[in-house]
């Protein structure tokens, strides 16, 4: 239990600290229908679900059929494309459907629209959904090729590396592309979030219990930019996870503060839960327990809004 809460604190890290201002947006639903496609299958004593989900089932087949006969005449219409993965996501979020449908339209709308990283991105976390962890990997590494400063990218590919019991091969990339940014960002402003990337390292750092590197790449973030409350709510995180609940108090007060609106609660709530290793009191009510935390290989689980 404890090991579960402890990750559970270090993912919400990713979630709150770079995903909150990335910003990147398309089929906002795809993570969540990913995360409802693994859960099993729950029952209400009240109603049929197979009952009330039946006429959406319908309505999304009769989408489904309708963008495959447009394709079968325009085989590149991007509007026809996005339309049947949305519908194809939504027969996944009823159950009704298979990730690995969605996979053929984002491989077109990938190669359509090579700019357009979210869609290789998406093409990526399906892949690695299916049990295809090669496929997801090459998918990453593409975009990168091209645009090494893209972190939903370094995200997925990190967090894949990390999966596959390769910590150092994740902190490698995150350290290269760091290492690279100025001369990237010379030729191409603002083209790496420096930020950001060190962010991603110190989650990494943290997922190997790294601490005192996770936290000397915090605070090296934290200076360079003294608004910024991700590194702090990063901080304060992994010194909770150790214990040092005194220390990171003042640090989460200080992150609430400089957060936006929109993450405070979320702060506050991280903030307020037991500590690793404490026992936590039985809930008094329904919402007493601490939020749970999406896969990090997953960049949706997180708010979803732009800043």
């Amino acid at each position: 239990m404890t090991e579960k809460r402890n990750r559970w604190m270090i993912n919400l890290v990713l979630i709150l600290s770079v995903v909150a201002f990335v910003g990147f947006s398309v089929f906002p639903i795809f993570s969540s229908v990913l995360e409802v496609s693994k859960a099993p299958p729950t029952t209400s004593p009240s109603a049929s679900p197979s009952a009330s989900a039946q006429p959406k089932k319908e309505q999304l087949e009769s989408q489904v059929k309708g963008y495959e006969s447009v394709l079968q005449r325009e085989s590149e219409n991007e509007t026809a494309l996005k339309g049947l993965i949305e519908a194809r996501l939504g027969l996944i979020s009823i159950g009704a459907g298979d990730v690995k449908d969605v996979i053929p339209p984002l491989e077109k709308l990938a190669k359509l629209k090579p700019a357009e990283t979210d869609y290789s991105v998406l093409l990526a976390q399906a892949k690695q959904q299916t049990g295809d962890r090669e496929g997801a990997a090459q998918a990453y590494r593409t975009i990168l090729e091209t645009k090494p400063g893209t972190l939903n990218a370094l995200d997925g590919l990190t967090t894949l590396l990390i999966q596959e019991k390769r910590p150092e091969a994740a902190i490698d990339l995150l350290q290269d592309t760091l290492k690279k940014a100025p001369q990237a960002n010379q030729i191409q402003p603002n083209s790496v979030d420096v930020q950001s990337v060190q962010l991603l390292l110190g989650r990494a750092y943290a997922e190997q219990k790294r601490y005192d590197e996770a936290i000397a790449i915090y605070d090296e973030a934290a200076k360079a930019k003294k608004d910024d409350f991700r590194p702090v709510l990063a901080k304060a995180i992994v010194l909770k996870t150790q214990g040092k609940s005194d220390e990171a108090k003042p640090l989460f007060t200080s992150a609430a503060t400089l957060a936006p609106a929109r993450f405070k609660d979320q702060i506050n709530q991280i903030a307020n839960a037991p500590a690793p290793g404490a026992v936590a009191p039985a809930p008094t009510a329904p919402n007493s327990a601490p939020p749970t935390a999406a896969p990090s290989a997953a960049p949706a689980p997180a708010p979803s809004a732009s800043p």
